[in-house]
């Protein structure tokens, strides 16, 4: 009786439990069915969401391009390398953070091994999840970086946080940096030169790809409507010339050093098409060091001084009061105006009588007064919208942010005028106007008298398609009479011949031009007696003008002060070179200066010493380094170290690409080679140090 007992018992058991169970299954299912009638929409909306989402996929930034199609800025893929020193181990973390740390204290920046280890360390601690490791690594060097302890274990497990973005790259350094510009993520376009003018075409137009979130993390592409492709950015084809801009950098870093100027800026224009085939703009850092710091060509808007004597000059002429051929009497070289001294620093040369011609080809204070004194007093108003009338007050309008607004005052305007307003603006004072505003009226002159707006973009290319090309803007068709312009010219040309820049006269071609020497304004006391902008400004061949120019150096020195013996030498030795290239002409029969014997170029001291034997020239004297250039000292000739210190880059310019090549890939850089014959341009700067599969790139030429 009682087995039966107990047997019953349990059936009664399971026959609830099944009945409970029925009934579970039941609600589910209705549950399940409520809530596929009620919210189901709303529901798969939801996952939707959460499974299913839009990336932006950016496109390829341009190209910025010299005339002849060779890269100035370019995108090259870069990466940010981050990592969540919580993600791995305790025992892993523990066991290999110190090594971690000191292989991360292989790339550049101001951490050390003992730095890198107490951030992780105090991170992790902290439970921070995203520590910065390195910045702007290349692709070998990420590659490298993911074989480091922990790292190597990847996202999840080491903590490895990699960020991907396009880095923009100028092969050739620093040239013409300013006007090529910069960009960078966080400007929000707000960037300067032409990265900043063309950002719109240089971008193109992001894409949209829709993804889909897997388990573990994963994200794949999914086929939608919705998905489109990214259309690259253009290419912008400038105006600049490689050659005529490194020469122009050399010539002017070359005068900033010898006269330990402030800073100075070169501008070189096609005469007929107003092209910017160079545009260099130098200034002393901190370190002592001259690079691209500011635009002064487009920016530095200040008094002109005697440059400004030509405005003056053409003006009379126009207005038919004055003839080169005319004479006036100087005197001792002094003249007062309402008590205000006036005077030619007491040379010979521009006292007593002189023609006009002579006047102005010896730049003198005293005639270019009394002249607009004698024929513009009480008719002020006639002068200066004489000169307004040049286009001399108006701003060009440039493609390239950062142009000054030229300004010359007017006497019935809100600044004050004095009585000596008339007589300081006829020799370049009382007013602003930039090297690039200057230039530009020169350049008309030498144009037949036709003034062209200044050009820095030749085209805009998609895919090796021209899209737009940029035709020459004409401002002014004629400036003024062709008889007032064949007299200005003329003018132009004594001022090399015999005046002021006699000493850049070439016996193979003419140069004409005006030298310039102000004082600086010192808004505080008025103008600095011993602080000067000297200034050069000219076109070449003079009888058939092909460029113009303009050097403007800001505050020399050292070894004069004055536009003939600053800004003119420096105007001249980038002519030499312009010159010499397009007629074809030897450079050395064009030089100031001319070597007394040929020289070898940069190499290893054993193959030169054996070089110079062979030519009977002696044994240098100097350094007993592996790798050497040559200085020759009056009739001496030494040898000069070369950089080859280990893992930073060596200076190879001028070297023979064979012994150039040794020298980089043994430092244990990644060469580009453009060109043939001697390295004449490296893109790095030597003595800096050299990150792990770095590139470098050559140019080089006979």
């Amino acid at each position: 009786m009682a087995p039966r007992t107990l047997k019953g018992s349990i059936l009664l058991r399971i026959n609830i439990l099944y009945c409970f169970l029925i009934v579970a299954g039941a609600c589910f299912i209705l549950k399940v069915a409520l809530l596929q009638m009620l919210k189901g929409g709303t529901l798969q909306e939801e996952a939707d969401r959460i499974s299913i989402s839009t990336r932006v996929v950016d496109s390829y930034r341009g190209d910025i391009l010299a005339d002849d199609g060779r890269v100035l800025a370019t995108s090259v893929p870069s990466y940010d390398v981050f990592m969540d020193p919580c993600a791995s181990h305790d025992t892993t973390f523990r066991n290999n953070i110190a090594e971690l740390a000191r292989r991360l204290a292989r790339f550049p920046g101001n951490r050390t091994a003992a730095g890198y280890q107490t951030d992780l360390e105090t991170a992790r601690k902290n439970r921070r999840r995203y520590v910065a490791l390195a910045r702007h690594v290349n692709f070998l060097e990420l590659k490298e970086i993911k074989t480091y302890p922990i790292l190597r274990l990847g996202q999840n497990r080491g903590g490895l946080i990699i960020e991907t973005f396009d880095s923009r790259e100028h092969p050739y350094g620093g040239l013409a940096d300013r006007t090529i510009g910069f960009y960078t993520r966080d400007q929000a376009g707000n960037f300067p030169g032409l990265e900043g003018a063309y950002n719109t075409y240089l971008t193109g137009k992001a894409g949209m790809s829709v993804i889909q979130r897997l388990a573990g993390g994963i994200s794949i592409p999914i086929d939608s409507e919705s998905n489109t492709d990214p259309e690259n950015g253009g290419d912008v084809v400038s105006t600049i010339n490689i050659e005529i801009q490194d020469a122009a950098e050399t010539a002017l870093r070359r005068g900033l050093i010898h006269h330990h100027a402030n800073h100075g800026t070169v501008v070189i224009m096609e005469v007929a098409t107003g092209a910017v085939k160079a545009i260099c703009n130098l200034g002393e850092d901190r370190n002592g060091n001259y690079r691209e710091l500011y635009n002064y060509a487009l920016g530095e808007a200040v008094d002109p001084g005697s440059t400004f004597k030509l405005m003056s000059y053409m003006r009379a002429l126009e207005d038919g009061f004055i003839e080169p051929e005319d004479t006036i009497d100087n005197g001792n070289g002094t003249v007062y105006f309402y008590n205000k001294r006036v005077w030619d620093d007491g040379r010979a040369a521009t006292m007593g009588k002189l023609t006009i011609e002579e006047a102005f080809a010896q730049s003198s204070n005293v005639s270019v007064t009394k002249i607009i004194d004698r024929f513009y007093r009480d008719r002020e108003a006639q002068f200066i919208e004489g000169l307004y009338a040049f286009h001399l007050n108006d701003t060009l309008g440039l493609d390239i942010r950062g142009e000054a607004h030229p300004y010359i005052k007017h006497p019935k305007g809100n600044d004050y005028w004095s009585k000596l307003s008339l007589t300081q603006i006829a020799y370049g004072y009382e007013m602003r106007i930039a090297p690039i505003h200057t230039l530009t009226f020169y350049n008309a002159v030498a144009n037949d008298g036709k003034m062209v707006k200044p050009m820095f973009v030749k085209e805009l290319r998609k895919q090796d398609a021209t899209e737009k090309t940029f035709k020459v803007q004409v401002i002014d068709a004629k400036i003024c009479s062709s008889a007032t312009l064949k007299k200005a010219r003329h003018m132009l040309e004594s001022v090399v011949n015999y005046g002021t820049a006699k000493g850049i006269r070439s016996d193979v071609y003419k140069i004409a031009g005006k030298t310039g020497t102000a004082q600086i304004a010192n808004e505080k006391y008025g103008y600095a007696d011993k602080r000067h902008y000297a200034s050069f400004v000219g076109y070449f061949p003079a009888d058939h003008p092909l460029y113009s120019g303009i050097v403007t150096v800001y505050d020399p020195k050292q070894n004069g002060s004055g536009g003939g013996v600053v800004a003119a030498p420096i105007f001249r030795e980038i002519a030499d070179k312009i010159y010499a290239s397009s007629m074809r002409i030897d450079v050395d029969t064009l030089s100031v200066e001319s070597a007394s014997q040929p020289l070898p170029h940069p190499g290893r001291r054993q193959d030169l010493q054996y070089l110079l034997s062979r030519l009977r020239i002696g044994s240098p004297k100097g350094t007993d380094a592996p790798w050497v250039g040559i200085r020759q000292e009056g009739d001496e000739i030494q040898f000069v170290e070369r950089n080859t210190e280990d893992r930073q880059v060596p200076n190879v310019v001028n070297m023979g690409l064979k012994d150039a090549l040794f020298l980089l890939e043994h430092a244990g850089l990644t060469v580009q080679v453009n060109g043939s014959g001697y390295v004449r341009r490296q893109s790095l700067q030597p003595g800096q140090p050299v990150r792990t599969g770095q590139t470098i790139s050559v140019e080089c030429g006979i």
